[in-house]
């Protein structure tokens, strides 16, 4: 049962991990900031980007393990798996626009700079990247949701109950994004990453019960490693 267990532990760490992000995660500046109180927040938000990118990695070890766990010959949670990785790639690149990009060109504005505005301009740009990578992700992520959901309907190695909430929760976020009513801020994205990370955290646990496949079960699903 070792690969269920460790993969079911990737999982929790992962989903925990992205709720600590968005807890710690700071929510803005209003006014203008003295260069120390500049120099901290671009420490916080360094910081916070860079845990929630070094997490990413061992979500995916979950998410590699669940698949294994839910393989069948139509290939559904690998099709589930590629579509997450797509996803985690997005996410890595909207942390890295916030958290790399963004604080050392805030850091640029100082009063008298001739690029102040030219900077400011930059981050505007950058936030939109932010916001795109992030929406690539939400669709993603909730796309992979949708179809391990199914993967787990139709295999019954998991509990109906966490599909169905699966289906509803990969659904409602993603028709919410696409009529508008989901802003990708602070609290917009937390609400995405909190939904999702009951699911994960749900899954983690069942997986971690799990025995594991027969080896000619994985064979036979192409999952094995």
């Amino acid at each position: 049962m070792r690969d269920n267990r460790l993969g079911g532990l990737a999982l929790v760490i992962g989903a925990i991990a992205g709720l600590i992000t968005m807890i710690v995660h700071p929510t803005g500046h209003r006014g203008v900031m003295s260069q120390q109180e500049m120099a901290t927040m671009a420490l916080l938000t360094r910081a916070v980007h860079g845990f929630a990118i070094a997490s990413l990695p061992i979500a995916f070890l979950g998410a590699l393990a669940l698949t294994r766990q839910l393989g069948s010959p139509d290939r559904l949670s690998v099709l589930a798996l590629v579509v997450y990785g797509f996803g985690a790639v997005a996410v890595m690149m909207a942390a890295t626009m916030s958290g790399l990009v963004f604080p050392s060109v805030m850091q640029q504005l100082v009063a008298g700079d001739p690029l102040t505005e030219t900077r400011r301009l930059f981050l505007d740009y950058t936030f939109r990247l932010n916001q795109a990578f992030a929406s690539v992700f939400v669709v993603a992520s909730c796309a992979a949701i949708l179809l391990w959901s199914v993967g787990i309907l139709r295999t019954k190695r998991l509990s109906a109950g966490l599909g169905i909430y699966g289906l509803v929760q990969g659904l409602a976020i993603t028709v919410a994004l696409f009529i508008g009513r989901l802003p990708l801020d602070v609290h917009g994205f937390g609400l995405v990453i909190l939904t999702q990370a009951v699911w994960f955290i749900i899954a983690g646990v069942m997986l971690r019960r799990c025995p594991e496949l027969p080896s000619d079960t994985a064979r036979a699903t192409n999952v094995g490693l």
